[in-house]
């Protein structure tokens, strides 16, 4: 008789438990939007009291791994020992990915070293502070004031002194008086 009471128990509790209401779990899901929004920022990295580089911009996304977004552009400035501004890296769009400690600039990309009026415009540019290195794999034109060389692909220091273009696809002297 113990023996049919304890297994009428057991039934009668294995069907209690598989009765349960279905519960909505996605709320518990993980909130991958933005930690922190910051406005205006305006970012300096200075070496001996030295500034070296300048981060502007209007908005910032921070995220919860570290990575930050800058959906209405970034602002990138390069100075020399003596405080000169010599580089600008200008995006429409800008990212800080903290995993490969590189910034990414999309849309309107515009590079102009000052000192050796040197400009170069892509989609898409890379920098990278820790090999003080920008990059891109993207369609580059780059003008100086001798010449015009569209390529794809590209290499440089942070101050765009030295490049180099993986494929180039057209290079042309420009005559003097052409309007750029």
């Amino acid at each position: 008789m113990s023996r049919i009471l304890i297994c009428i128990l057991v039934v009668f509790t294995v069907a209690l438990s598989s009765c349960k209401e279905e519960v909505d779990t996605s709320f518990l899901e993980s909130y991958l939007g933005p930690t922190g929004i910051g406005h205006d920022i305006d970012l300096f990295h200075s070496d001996s009291t030295r500034i070296k580089i300048n981060l502007k911009a209007k908005k910032q996304l921070e995220f919860s791994n570290g990575d930050y977004e800058f959906p209405d552009g970034i602002e990138i400035f390069f100075y020399n020992d003596q405080g000169e501004l010599t580089t600008t890296i200008v995006a429409d769009r800008g990212y800080y990915i903290r995993k490969e400690d590189v910034y990414r600039g999309e849309g309107d990309v515009q590079v102009e070293n000052m000192e050796k009026q040197q400009k170069l415009a892509s989609e898409e540019l890379f920098w990278n502070p820790t090999t003080k290195k920008i990059y891109t794999d993207k369609f580059v034109t780059i003008q100086d004031p001798q010449r015009l060389i569209k390529g794809t692909g590209m290499v440089a220091d942070e101050s765009f002194s030295d490049y180099e273009i993986t494929s180039v696809i057209d290079s042309r002297t420009i005559i003097p008086g052409e309007r750029n």
